[in-house]
């Protein structure tokens, strides 16, 4: 067993609510929806999935939407595993699970340890942070706890990150913050069978009563 695996909350077993967005048959497509289909599929992603299919039901917002996602993923100029950090801090707080599942793997490819991965998926302080590390949690969980941030945890991180890599930071948590939004209500289903990375919300899905 890996590090990598043996480090994984354990197996959880709930009943996962029906998708109240799932993707739609081909067939019932609109034209500016098989438009805005065709866009992502000739784009870097190659395929339409995840939040994607919830948010094809407003094709206009999704092309403005898969713009921003570009960027965040394949454009934006930080450090891939600060990038791939904060998506996992912001998908923790909205207890998203196709967005922590999606990303786990990346963030580890990009380098973030293990270790710092599940300390985040059980909402405590990860130990052992690299400096950087340390200056995107301390500023981003003082921000989701309130809203905004204080003088001296700003002033550390635009000394980590300059004021452009502070906006990247913003805008990579608020994209993943509004499509954990959009997941969570739409009920958006992880798509390769893995167990629930994530204690889970009530209103997401039920626990199952042993036996």
């Amino acid at each position: 067993m890996s590090n990598a695996t043996s480090l994984r909350p354990p197996e959880m077993r709930y009943e996962v609510l029906p998708d109240r967005m799932p993707p739609i048959p081909e067939h019932r497509l609109t034209d500016a929806q098989r438009e805005a289909k065709r866009d992502i599929e000739a784009g870097a992603r190659g395929e339409l999935r995840g939040p994607y299919w919830p948010i094809l039901r407003s094709p206009g917002f999704l092309k403005s939407v898969h713009r921003v996602g570009e960027y965040t993923r394949y454009h934006c100029p930080l450090d891939h595993r600060i990038n791939e950090m904060a998506t996992l801090i912001g998908a923790r707080a909205w207890t998203q699970q196709y967005a922590w599942n999606a990303h786990y793997g990346k963030a580890l490819k990009a380098g973030l340890k293990a270790e710092i991965a599940h300390a985040i998926a059980e909402g405590r302080r990860p130990e052992g942070m690299a400096k950087d590390e340390e200056t995107l949690y301390d500023f981003l969980t003082e921000l989701l706890a309130n809203k905004s941030v204080s003088d001296p945890t700003y002033a550390k991180a635009v000394a980590e990150f300059g004021e452009a890599g502070v906006i990247d930071i913003l805008g990579i948590v608020g994209y993943y913050s509004m499509l954990a939004m959009i997941m969570n209500v739409a009920r958006t289903r992880m798509t390769d069978g893995r167990p629930l990375p994530l204690a889970p919300t009530p209103v997401q899905m039920r626990l199952l009563t042993p036996g």
